[in-house]
């Protein structure tokens, strides 16, 4: 059964990204809780900036899981890439990621790949980004199956990126590191731009993706859009997927409405499946 999450963003330079809920981590886990979800999926600043008993407390109190953590913040607020050309920064950044797979670990929530993939920066050619990528996704799968974990690599769209933006591409990604725990994230919004068909990328990719980002085509809940969803629940529950659909929208129209039309849309789309 596929379960359901909402994102928490705990970044305060990253207030107008697309976040179900910002700054309350005690409010966004009750409210969570009260409108059904089973997780939360959390964007912070670093892998120390929640204490683990904190979190711990918030979860068992109400009966949620951590779906994933994201690891974002380590471009917005260092301007860090795993395909950077210098070696002294690529390792910045996989310590940076490292530092949050060690934060999720002992709650079974698997670390996001997604912006910090980088780009083709200067004096690079693609390959050699590429090739970049794939050393130190390798060097972090490995630390994270240390851990027992996943790691989950997010193909982003053209605009974000011009490394791997469908989940063909982060397959072949996945092939070329080697790494049986690194995983796709499936994220609809990037799909909705890039992907010729959503739900026959789903289908094709079922052995690769392990989380999925429930957006609309216009990165609001789901509902709010155009994206034909009943589809792609089908391929989902085709595919017997049972990880995460988490909410990774604007708060549309807010935080609270955000989140209540994603309750309503999961309800509609995988429940019935």
């Amino acid at each position: 059964m596929v379960q359901s999450a909402v994102t928490v963003c705990l970044v305060p330079e990253a207030r107008r990204g697309p976040f179900v809920f910002h700054g309350d981590l005690p409010g966004s886990c009750a409210a969570a809780r009260e409108l059904g979800f089973d997780g939360i999926e959390i964007f912070a600043p670093s892998g120390s900036y929640v204490a683990p008993g904190e979190l711990k407390g918030l979860l068992a109190e109400h009966g949620l899981r951590l779906a994933a953590v994201g690891t974002g913040a380590g471009m917005i607020l260092h301007g860090l890439s795993l395909s950077d050309s210098d070696s002294t920064g690529r390792e910045r950044a996989c310590a940076y990621v490292r530092e949050m797979i060690a934060f999720g670990a002992p709650f079974g929530a698997p670390a996001i790949i997604g912006s910090m993939q980088g780009r083709t920066g200067a004096g690079q050619t693609p390959d050699s980004a590429l090739l970049a990528l794939e050393r130190s996704l390798r060097e972090l799968a490995a630390y994270a199956a240390e851990r027992d974990q996943m790691l989950l690599f997010e193909p982003l769209n053209r605009y974000e990126t011009d490394l791997i933006n469908t989940v063909a591409h982060g397959a072949d990604l996945r092939r070329a590191v080697e790494a049986s725990n690194l995983r796709i994230l499936a994220d609809l919004f990037h799909m909705n731009i890039e992907e010729a068909s959503i739900e026959e990328s789903v289908l094709a990719g079922s052995a690769d993706i392990g989380h999925i980002h429930f957006a609309d085509s216009n990165r609001r809940a789901v509902g709010f859009g155009h994206t034909r969803m009943d589809p792609v629940a089908r391929a989902l529950a085709e595919t017997g997927f049972s990880g995460f659909a988490s909410a990774e929208v604007f708060p549309f129209p807010d935080s609270r409405g955000a989140a209540e039309r994603t309750a309503t849309s999961f309800r509609k789309f995988f429940r019935k499946h």
